[in-house]
C-alpha cells in the first residue's frame, strides 16, 4: 500500500493536473491511515515497529 502511494506521488510530480488519479491516491492514504489506527488500538508495539519500517511519521 505504501509503495503504491509512493509511486502515485512520483506520478503527480510530472502530471500535476491528473485529478482523477489524485482521488485514488487520497483513497489509498485514507485506507492506510484506517489500518494503522486499527493496529495502534490493538497492538501498539507492532504499530510502532511497522511505522519505523515504512518510514512514516517522525
Amino acid at each position: 500500500l505504501t509503495e503504491r502511494i509512493k509511486n502515485l506521488t512520483e506520478h503527480f510530480k510530472v502530471h500535476k493536473k491528473d485529478h482523477h488519479s489524485r482521488r485514488g491516491l487520497l483513497k489509498l492514504v485514507g485506507q492506510r491511515r484506517r489500518l494503522l489506527n486499527y493496529l495502534r488500538k490493538k497492538n501498539v508495539d507492532r504499530y510502532k515497529k511497522i511505522i519505523a519500517q515504512l518510514g512514516l511519521r517522525k
